[in-house]
Formats: structure tokens, C-alpha cells, sequence
């Protein structure tokens, strides 16, 4: 089968989308999402990561997911620390949800990723893309629009 139809399928099945990018990988998840889904999720990022660059970014579209249950959580967290592993250096998480965005939160400090992810509320910021890209690319916080020397030095020393 091709890979668009193959892709196809996969969005029926699952509530969740990853694509390589120039910058790194860009992920997309919505809806209610489950332990099958988050596996699969886990699956195809084992698949994808090996060929991503020694050091990435991830920008990860959650707009649309809904809360998620402690079983997802601790697989979110599971994935952020192979994520992490494999080379992401920045990672960025768009919400239009105060819940899910204090779930991830939770999840990166957990997954010790905390100091290099950032949460906009996409419904309070029209640019919310912009932002994250400047995050991501430029280490340009989006919520002072300062440059985070902070983060700059923690990871230039790793």
C-alpha cells in the first residue's frame, strides 16, 4: 500500500498523527485517547525516532485531545522520556484546555522535560503557532517573548 493510504487508515484508527518536520517531529493528538492508541503511539514513535537527527524539537498539537486518565498519563510520560533520550532538545504543547494543560505539565515534570517544554493556550494566543516556532527554533519563551538563557546554557552543557 502507499503511505498516503496507509496514513489514512492510521487516522481512522487512531486519534493521534506524527510527522517528520525540518525542525523535528510534529505531533497531533485529539480527542478521547486510549492505552491501544498510546501504545500504538509509543510503536510509531520507536519507528520514527531512530532517523531523526541527533538533536530535534517537538511540537506537539493538543488542541483538541480531551483530559486524559492516569493509565495515558504515565504512557505520555513513558514516551516523553524516550523522546528525550533520543535527542529532543526543545519541545512545545498547544492546548485550548486549562486541564489538559495542567496534565502535561504534571507529565514533564515527572518525565523530567519540565525545563525544556512550553504550554500555550491556543484560544488566548491567535499566534500560537508563531510562538511555538520560536520556542522551538529560537528559544524565545512564549510567555516573557524573551530569549531563555536558562535554557540556552542547561542544554549547551549536556
Amino acid at each position: 500500500m502507499s503511505d498516503y493510504i496507509n496514513e489514512i487508515i492510521r487516522k481512522e484508527k487512531y486519534m493521534f498523527n506524527i510527522k517528520k518536520t525540518t525542525y523535528g517531529i510534529r505531533i497531533t493528538f485529539s480527542g478521547i485517547v486510549n492505552l491501544e492508541e498510546m501504545n500504538a503511539w509509543i510503536q510509531e514513535s520507536m519507528n520514527i525516532l531512530p532517523d531523526s537527527p541527533k538533536n530535534f524539537h517537538v511540537f506537539a498539537d493538543m488542541r483538541e485531545l480531551e483530559p486524559v486518565s492516569l493509565f495515558v498519563q504515565r504512557v505520555f510520560e513513558k514516551g516523553q522520556q524516550i523522546y528525550k533520550r533520543k535527542g529532543m532538545v526543545r519541545s512545545v504543547v498547544i492546548v485550548n484546555n486549562n486541564i489538559v494543560k495542567r496534565q502535561f505539565e504534571k507529565i514533564a515534570k515527572e518525565s523530567d522535560i519540565y525545563n525544556w517544554e512550553r504550554y500555550i493556550d491556543a484560544n488566548n494566543n491567535p499566534d500560537w503557532e508563531e510562538k511555538g516556532m520560536y520556542w522551538l527554533l529560537n528559544t524565545i519563551d512564549p510567555d516573557t517573548g524573551i530569549c531563555d538563557e536558562k535554557t540556552v546554557k542547561i542544554q549547551t552543557v549536556d
